[in-house]
């Protein structure tokens, strides 16, 4: 996709209906698909943000960014994600805290960065974070800086998250779940699944609309 044409469709973007769960669900394990919003909220889930960044690359096509979190003790150790994290109490608001885990784990400067809109918030219940993902660019091709929390950035074109080929399902086993078929993306060589995969999902379907 041209990064001309994504940028010509950008209000169409912000006024579309969102696909919500019904979008996100069709990548969700079905260990997810057993929360109400009730069992959220009976969990007092903590509350965190992430962006998905669009950006031309240097032949001015559409470019998503995804990264492979370096290795620590928890949950989410070395899996792919968004650039986002926990809300902070001195974030105003969660395009706040976007912006800010954005700038400080891949080097864009929240300032260079337009948001889209928000999406559909997506429950992580083996952290119990409940995410509020925004979609955002920026109009020229970013020089990204990596901080610690990232062992490496995965650029993906837009062709790819929309061509169902790229579509599969993988059997995991992690710490909370053993021998589980997942549905997953396979995008640039990764295996994409969960709470990403759902959000994606959202996106995949908002931008086929366009």
């Amino acid at each position: 996709m041209d990064f001309d044409y994504f940028l010509t469709h950008i209000y169409k973007l912000k006024q579309m209906p969102l696909g919500g769960l019904e979008s996100q669900f069709k990548m969700a394990p079905e260990l997810r698909k057993k929360f109400s919003l009730k069992d959220i909220k009976d969990q007092n889930p903590k509350e965190s943000a992430v962006l998905a960044l669009f950006y031309p690359d240097r032949y001015q096509k559409t470019q998503f960014l995804l990264m492979l979190r370096a290795s620590y003790n928890g949950v989410h150790s070395a899996q792919i994600s968004f650039p986002g994290g926990k809300k902070d109490k001195l974030d105003k608001d969660l395009i706040s805290t976007a912006l800010r885990e954005t700038e400080e784990e891949i080097g864009v400067l929240k300032g260079e960065i337009t948001i889209i809109r928000e999406l559909t918030k997506t429950y992580i219940p083996p952290s119990n974070f409940y995410v509020t993902p925004f979609i955002g660019m920026v109009t020229n091709t970013p020089k990204f800086k990596t901080n610690e929390e990232v062992e490496k950035l995965i650029e993906v074109p837009v062709e790819e998250l929309l061509n169902d080929e790229f579509l599969s399902s993988k059997n995991l086993s992690t710490s909370y779940m053993k021998n589980i078929d997942v549905p997953c993306f396979n995008l640039n060589n990764y295996t994409v699944w969960g709470a990403t995969a759902m959000m994606l999902s959202e996106i995949k379907d908002l931008i086929r609309s366009l």
